[in-house]
């Protein structure tokens, strides 16, 4: 990534401060917490955190970067928490390559777990600076991801398949968490309107574009490369961009019968790939995957020069790259 050996980005600081933020009393609680920091992942968001914050001129050492590490914290609680809580509502048997906390606890333990992460993450909201602020986007956060949840079974079990209803399911599950990472530092530095503006606006289109690339993998990926089943939305009735596209298309009625019973056939989700190959919905996704990428990308012009903001910019141009 463009200079971003100069950078600060999560470490071993970031990993220290996430467990002792997580420290319980309670052993499996505590247990579910080393997984979380033992698995890693990837910690898109609290790059994404940390790059804003320098993009806006702080930097470790600084006196306030303190509060920006807790940010990247608290944006990752609240996605491990939904994640805990995801796990159960999909039935997933792993994550991250462990077996899912409810798999091994139980149902009540990683619902509660995933509670727990959720007051730990108002408790640090309330030392910060701007803190009212701060808890105003974490909970909108919050409940626009436990409606996008909520939505994409509503439109499965009503089979009302409409881009309106995918956008805003991708922004609840994805962008608004990735938004949050973004507009956060914003607010905790005291920015600027233009520049809180320009990074909510990165953030949100950089989520949009990360979420439709998963789906797109989801219809033509390798299973052996993304480690989940190819087909899966189409076997829970979800219709993503590429399936979307072919409802608008003249296969729109044989499309509609694999997700109405859930790619239940043999040889339903090869044909839809095939499909989607033929009618251009793979290149037509592909396409709205590029330029929500730009629309990120344009974003930070309003940001003064740095090797932040050319960190940032390196991201969204190889998500826009990945999509091909």
């Amino acid at each position: 990534m463009t200079g971003v050996v100069a950078l600060g980005v999560p470490d071993a600081a970031f990993e220290a401060r996430l467990r002792e933020v997580l420290r319980s009393r309670v052993e499996f609680i505590e247990l579910i917490g080393d997984d979380l920091v033992a698995a890693g992942g990837k910690r898109v968001r609290p790059l994404l955190t940390y790059l804003a914050a320098q993009a806006l001129g702080a930097h470790p050492g600084q006196p306030d970067w303190a509060g920006v590490r807790d940010l990247a914290v608290g944006a990752e609680l609240l996605h491990s928490a939904s994640l805990l809580h995801d796990d159960l509502i999909d039935d997933a048997d792993t994550r991250r390559g462990h077996q899912a906390a409810f798999r091994r606890f139980g149902n009540v333990v990683s619902v509660m777990s995933g509670d727990f992460m959720l007051s730990r993450l108002l408790l640090l909201l309330s030392g910060l600076p701007a803190s009212a602020e701060l808890t105003r986007l974490f909970g909108t956060a919050a409940s626009v991801i436990c409606e996008g949840e909520v939505l994409q079974f509503q439109v499965a079990a009503y089979q009302d398949y409409a881009w309106e209803h995918y956008l805003q399911v991708i922004h609840g599950k994805t962008a608004a968490l990735t938004e949050l990472a973004t507009a956060a530092p914003a607010a905790l530095l005291g920015a600027s309107a233009a520049h809180r503006e320009a990074l909510a606006t990165y953030g949100r289109e950089f989520g949009m574009a990360f979420q439709m690339q998963d789906d797109l993998l989801d219809l033509t990926g390798d299973e052996g490369r993304t480690g989940k089943p190819v087909g899966g939305d189409l076997r829970e009735g979800k219709a993503t961009a590429p399936t979307l596209y072919l409802l608008d298309g003249p296969h729109a009625a044989e499309v509609r019968e694999v997700l109405e019973r859930r790619a239940a056939q043999q040889g339903d989700v090869a044909r839809v790939h095939l499909l989607a190959e033929q009618s251009g919905a793979l290149q037509a996704t592909r396409a709205e995957i590029a330029r929500r990428s730009r629309l990120a990308a344009d974003a930070l012009s309003a940001l003064p020069p740095s090797d932040a903001r050319a960190a940032l910019l390196d991201l969204a141009t190889r998500e826009r790259e990945r999509s091909h």
